[in-house]
C-alpha cells in the first residue's frame, strides 16, 4: 500500500501541472469563443441551410466554438493593429476621454486601464519591484510600487505597492508603505509575474530578503 501511494503521489505531481495547463486553456478558450458565438452561431447554420449534404458539418457545436474562437482571437489582432496606428490612438484617446466622464465606469475603466498598464510595465522604467513586510515584519510579499505620495503633515514619502495575488495576479492588495521600510530588487516586472504566477517555482536563487538598514 505504501508503494502504491508512492506512485499515485508521483503520477499525481507529474500530471497537475499539464492539467493546471489544460485547465487555464480551457477556460481562455471558452472565454474567447463566447465572444464571438452570438454572431458566429447564426451565420454558420445560414450557411449550412444552404447546402445541409456539402456544409452541414460546419452546424456542429464544436466547429462553431472553434470558428467563434478563432474570430475572436483574428478580432483583438485587428484591435491591436488598429491601436497601433495613428487614427486608432487618436479614436482610443477619444473613447477613453468619453468614458471618463461617466460616473462610476470612469472609476471602474480607469483603474483597470492603469492597471493593466503597470503589468505591462516595461524594465528600466520608474517601475519598481520591490518586498514588503506582508502580513507582517517576518514575512515578505512581492510589490509594484503604482506611485509614491506625501503623508499630510509630516511629509513623509510613502509608496502605494499593489501586491498580486498567485496564481492570478490582476487580483490582490494596495498598501501604502513608508519608503524607508521597502525592500528593494533588481527584479524586472516580467520576473516578479513570473514567481508570482508560477507560486514562487520560477525565480532567481537568490533574493535580497532583509533592507539594507537593517
Amino acid at each position: 500500500m505504501r508503494q502504491l501511494r508512492n506512485y499515485f503521489i508521483t503520477g499525481l505531481l507529474t500530471i497537475l501541472p499539464l492539467w493546471l495547463v489544460a485547465v487555464v486553456f480551457s477556460f481562455v478558450f471558452r472565454l474567447l469563443s463566447n465572444v464571438s458565438e452570438p454572431w458566429v452561431v447564426p451565420l454558420l447554420r445560414g450557411i449550412a441551410v444552404l447546402s445541409p449534404d456539402v456544409l452541414g458539418w460546419l452546424d456542429t457545436p464544436a466547429v462553431m466554438t472553434l470558428v467563434a474562437f478563432v474570430g475572436t482571437v483574428g478580432l483583438l489582432i485587428g484591435i491591436g493593429i488598429f491601436a497601433r496606428r495613428v487614427v486608432g490612438q487618436k479614436s482610443l484617446a477619444l473613447f477613453e476621454s468619453l468614458m471618463a466622464r461617466i460616473p462610476l465606469v470612469n472609476t471602474v475603466y480607469g483603474s483597470t486601464r492603469k492597471l493593466l498598464d503597470l503589468l505591462q510595465t516595461k524594465p528600466g522604467t520608474t517601475q519598481r519591484v520591490v518586498l514588503i513586510d506582508f502580513p507582517h515584519t517576518d514575512m515578505k510579499s512581492v510589490g509594484l510600487v503604482t506611485r509614491t505620495l506625501h503623508e499630510a503633515g509630516t511629509g513623509r514619502e510613502l509608496a502605494a505597492v499593489y501586491v498580486p495575488t498567485t496564481p492570478n495576479p490582476t487580483s490582490g492588495y494596495l498598501e501604502l508603505v513608508p519608503v524607508e521600510l521597502l525592500t528593494p530588487t533588481d527584479w524586472t516586472v516580467d520576473e516578479a509575474m513570473a514567481f508570482i504566477i508560477s507560486g514562487g517555482a520560477v525565480s532567481r536563487d537568490q533574493i535580497p530578503f532583509g533592507r539594507a538598514d537593517v
